[in-house]
């Protein structure tokens, strides 16, 4: 059929040069102004006139040939479809016969047919026998179709939601959000910030005349040094490609989610070494307050929130404006009853349920980040970055009370890279994350209190 379609697009392209070369040779005449061809146009025009008489008989002739060829392609296809129904037909009808021991038919038995054929010599059994050795022979074994693969399951292939993939849960960074967020400033390793050490003092004057107070300040330098949080991921360019789905906006979400929370955990616990910040917890001078207990309760807890609030008012002479807590512990204030079983930690929504209520939880939404309550008028936010390992038992977690306007971080926009020639040879992609930051809570390290002991074991339920 190929071979026949080709022949004709030979020739139609044939005719239509011949047609071109003629209706030049009359053009040309038209040119010069000339009514007749000369000879050899002449000559020429009927060459091309046999020519095309030529070209079209062929091309009567293949056209006709492929009508004949789709005819015999039909009345093939028209046959095959015939003979697949009457294969079916008749698979059908041996489907539907009953076998020779058929298992609802309780009257034969093949064993008791080998028997009476081999021992009596019954010639009945011996033909059923026969007959159930056709059957086995020339029917094929039919089953049940279901879901499981090689016996049906392959037709129902699973959907994949590429649009709704899971992305991993990550801790986030309340912590750090929660704090005085600063720009960075460009071009420095470290920032230095002058402070008072000591400061001047006045006094009453003794009498007129008499000397005034005169005390020199001393001055001292905080240095926050600039830190640096880094991840790649190495990828096949293959996954890139091929992906339905933009693999490489996954990949480098997931690692500027994974950026956030490591840069959650340096605000809270980092150690000032090894390249880490100085976080909240490692800083010298903060306040700290103990709750000793082998059988912790909220209301006991209570008491010490209150000391570690009094130690930031009386440190830098205001007062605390957030509480930071894990969730485990938050959890364990809404489950607090007083005497009458009716909650410490009271619903806005529900009022206050409890003429001794603790605290309440705020109605807002917003994930992580969020403010949960408030206790003694002091917002509560949860971050799941509070060390849940701490004391002699390393299962502690701790509490942190402090003033945000004065905690600072000083931090980059974390910038992403896509670099394709690191690993050109093996047609891998390099994607990273990274930024800058410092971050310091000695600017008034007084500013902040933490409650910490084995009174903030696991809470129990």
């Amino acid at each position: 059929m190929s071979r026949v379609s080709g022949h004709l697009e030979g020739w139609l392209a044939k005719r239509d040069n011949l047609v071109e070369k003629r209706e030049a040779i009359l053009k040309y005449a038209e040119l010069e102004k000339r009514e007749d061809l000369d000879e050899t146009e002449q000559a020429e025009y009927v060459a091309l006139g046999e020519s095309l008489r030529e070209a079209d008989e062929h091309i009567v002739k293949f056209r006709d040939r492929i009508k004949e060829l789709d005819e015999e392609t039909r009345r093939t296809a028209e046959a095959d479809e015939a003979r697949k129904l009457t294969v079916n037909v008749e698979r059908n009808v041996r489907i539907a016969e009953k076998r020779t021991y058929d298992p609802d038919n309780t009257k034969r038995s093949y064993f008791l047919d080998i028997a009476r054929a081999h021992v009596q010599g019954d010639q009945e059994a011996r033909q059923r026998l026969e007959r159930h050795s056709v059957e086995v022979m020339s029917s094929p074994e039919y089953r049940d179709l279901n879901r499981v693969d090689g016996t049906g399951g392959q037709f129902v292939p699973p959907a994949y939601l590429m649009n709704q993939f899971l992305e991993l849960k990550r801790t986030g960074r309340a912590t750090a959000n929660a704090v005085q967020n600063v720009p960075l400033p460009g071009g420095t390793d470290s920032i230095n910030i002058p402070r008072l050490a000591t400061g001047a003092a006045v006094a009453v004057q003794s009498a007129d005349n008499a000397a005034v107070q005169e005390t020199d300040p001393t001055d001292a330098l905080l240095t926050v040094p600039v830190r640096t949080i880094a991840g790649q991921v190495d990828v096949a360019i293959q996954l890139l490609d091929q992906s339905p789905i933009a693999a490489d906006q996954m990949l480098l979400n997931d690692l500027i989610r994974a950026y956030n929370t490591s840069l959650g955990i340096q605000v809270i616990s980092g150690s000032g070494a090894a390249g880490q910040s100085l976080g909240i917890l490692g800083t010298a001078g903060i306040g700290a307050v103990t709750y000793t207990d082998v059988s912790p309760t909220v209301g006991e807890l209570w008491l010490k929130l209150a000391d570690a609030i009094n130690r930031v008012s009386v440190g830098v002479y205001s007062e605390p404006n957030l509480i930071i807590m894990h969730p485990r512990r938050w959890a364990w204030f809404l489950s607090a009853l007083d005497a009458q079983s009716r909650p410490l930690v009271v619903p806005i929504a529900g009022g206050n349920q409890a003429v001794n209520g603790m605290g309440t939880v705020t109605g807002a939404t917003g994930g992580i980040e969020r403010v949960v309550g408030q206790i003694m008028g002091v917002n509560v936010i949860t971050d799941p970055n509070i060390p849940t390992n701490l004391g002699a038992g390393v299962n502690e977690d701790i509490i942190i009370v402090l003033d945000t306007n004065e905690t600072y971080l000083y931090e980059s926009a974390p910038k992403t890279r896509v670099l394709p020639e690191i690993g050109s040879g093996t047609l891998t992609v390099r994607l990273q994350v990274y930024g800058y930051f410092a971050f310091t809570a000695g600017r008034y390290a007084a500013s902040i209190s933490t409650i910490g002991g084995t009174g903030l074991t696991p809470p129990a339920f």
